[in-house]
C-alpha cells in the first residue's frame, strides 16, 4: 500500500477505543517513517468521547505504513472543541502520560501481532 502524505495532513493511528490524531510534518521516505505532531487523542468508551489536548506533546517519529489518512468530518468536531482553546503555558503531564500509555499500548499490540518476542 503506498500512502503519500503530505505536510499539514491530519493522520490517524488507531488503538482499541481510541485514536491518535497527529499533523504530519514531513514523511522520512528513507526510513518509511512518518514524524507527526500530535493533536488529539479521541478515546471512545463512553459519549460524549474523552478528547485530550496533545498540542504540547512531543513529536512522533513512526512507521509510515501504520498511519491512515484522517477523514476531515471525522476529525472536524474533535479539533474545534481543542483549537478553540489557548494552548497552556505549562506541559500537561497527564496529556503526555496519556500518550505514553497509548504508544506503548499501541507498539505493544503491533509487535505481538508480528509475533515478535515469541
Amino acid at each position: 500500500m503506498s500512502l503519500d502524505f503530505q505536510p499539514g495532513q491530519i493522520v490517524s493511528l488507531e488503538h482499541g477505543d481510541s485514536n491518535l490524531y497527529a499533523e504530519v510534518i514531513q514523511v522520512v521516505v528513507s526510513r518509511q517513517s512518518c514524524w507527526v505532531r500530535p493533536l488529539v487523542l479521541v478515546t471512545h468508551i463512553q459519549e460524549p468521547p474523552i478528547i485530550t489536548d496533545l498540542r504540547d506533546a512531543s513529536d512522533l517519529l513512526w512507521p509510515l505504513h501504520l498511519f491512515r489518512p484522517a477523514i476531515d468530518t471525522e476529525v472536524i468536531t474533535f479539533l474545534s472543541q481543542v483549537l478553540a482553546k489557548e494552548p497552556k503555558n505549562e506541559p500537561d503531564s497527564v496529556a503526555k502520560l496519556q500518550l505514553n500509555q497509548f504508544i506503548q499500548q499501541f507498539w505493544q499490540a503491533y509487535q505481538q501481532g508480528l509475533g515478535v518476542g515469541d
